[in-house]
């Protein structure tokens, strides 16, 4: 709303300042379904998941401002977890390479899940994996899920890359992006062929394996035009035309082409990664019970229908499609979840986690 002349602008600072003198000194407990007083509840997540399209709702509900820090990678959410904790952070989206590592080192609390009143909603897969299960308590949820694509530009590429083995063709010097992160490891583990019986191999190579690794992602170095850190990053490589194909997310092609490009996806004979995003309360949160509203809030169906229209990612509450359209539910397989799981390799906990980021640093720097 515009304020027409300099006197209503005074009166409002005065006014405002002194609701806000007034907030600071009442009591910031979740009574009643409303929250008294100002309160922020911090988010430490992955990009796209603190949009105003889907946060707005709990705000304007319980009065409080939701504020994101978006990491970039699971290692980044670890580093900023053990520096911050619970007196910097409410609530983390890890994803499940690290999640159970969270659960084991006490960095996340116990979740009510009788609070949770859409959880027996949730996809059962999703819900019943042990990483963020231990001594019969559930320390995570989930929220959004989706593969590690192979992105392609259409106009430049026009038939579906069939191999993996694509992005180190000659033809393509400079213009290949892979993320920076040690998934790139994953990746030409599958290429290798090591998580054809084991879906675990990939997870856990042997020093040998990871040398062979290490000389596939060197081979590979002539043709990156940019490791991207950020999905952002990713969609401005592909909207300035710098690059022709890439790992990526769901979340780049719908920004992409809904911008006039022609992006496409596609899983190469040798399979694909995937990941699955939790949603989890940091031990010695501030604002544990406004958390578990959060958690409650953001699972219910019109909540997710939301999220996936924001992100193209799965979700993880399938009655979420009585609230979105056909296209929508076709892109985040939401009437068909179990058949997308059956294609991916979703990441596991990597016991060797220090090695394997050894290794991509050692990519990165020869």
């Amino acid at each position: 709303m515009r304020i027409k002349n300099k006197f209503a602008t005074l009166l409002m600072g005065i006014v405002a300042s002194s609701m806000m003198i007034t907030a600071c000194g009442k009591d910031s407990q979740v009574t009643g379904g409303n929250e008294k007083g100002s309160k922020t509840l911090n988010l430490l997540t992955w990009e796209g998941y603190a949009d105003p399209e889907f946060t707005k709702g709990f705000e304007e509900k319980y009065g409080v401002k939701i504020n994101a820090t978006y990491f970039g990678s699971s290692d980044e959410l670890l580093a900023k977890l053990k520096s911050g904790g619970g007196d910097t952070y409410d609530i983390i989206s890890p994803s499940s390479d690290v999640a159970s590592i969270l659960v084991d080192s006490g960095l996340v609390d116990e979740i009510d899940t009788s609070k949770i009143e859409n959880y027996s909603d949730l996809n059962e897969r999703l819900r019943s994996l042990k990483d963020v299960i231990k001594g019969g308590k559930t320390y995570g949820i989930p929220f959004t899920w989706g593969p590690d694509y192979l992105i392609y530009d259409a106009d430049v590429i026009k038939e579906a890359p069939k191999s993996w083995s694509t992005f180190w063709d000659s033809k393509y010097k400079g213009k290949v992006s892979v993320w920076d992160d040690i998934s790139n490891i994953y990746l030409t583990g599958q290429i290798m062929g090591l998580d054809k019986s084991d879906e675990s191999a990939i997870y856990n190579m042997s020093e040998k394996q990871l040398q062979d690794a290490k000389k596939k992602l060197l081979e590979l170095k002539p043709n990156i035009r940019k490791y991207w850190a950020t999905a952002g990053e990713l969609n401005d490589l592909f909207a300035n035309k710098e690059v022709v194909m890439a790992v990526g997310w769901p979340l780049t092609i719908a920004e992409v082409n809904a911008k006039g490009r022609n992006l496409k996806w596609t899983i190469p004979q040798e399979g694909a990664t995937g990941w699955i995003d939790r949603l989890m309360i940091v031990k010695g949160s501030k604002h544990k019970e406004l958390a578990e509203k959060y958690l409650n809030y953001i699972t219910s169906p019109e909540a997710q229908a939301k999220v996936a229209k924001v992100t193209t990612y799965g979700i993880a509450n399938p009655k979420a499609a009585q609230f979105m359209d056909k296209t929508l539910i076709e892109e985040t397989y939401v009437n068909n979840m179990d058949d997308m799981f059956s294609k991916l390799n979703f990441w596991q906990p990597v016991k060797e986690r220090s090695r394997y980021n050894e290794i991509w640093t050692e990519v990165k720097t020869q």
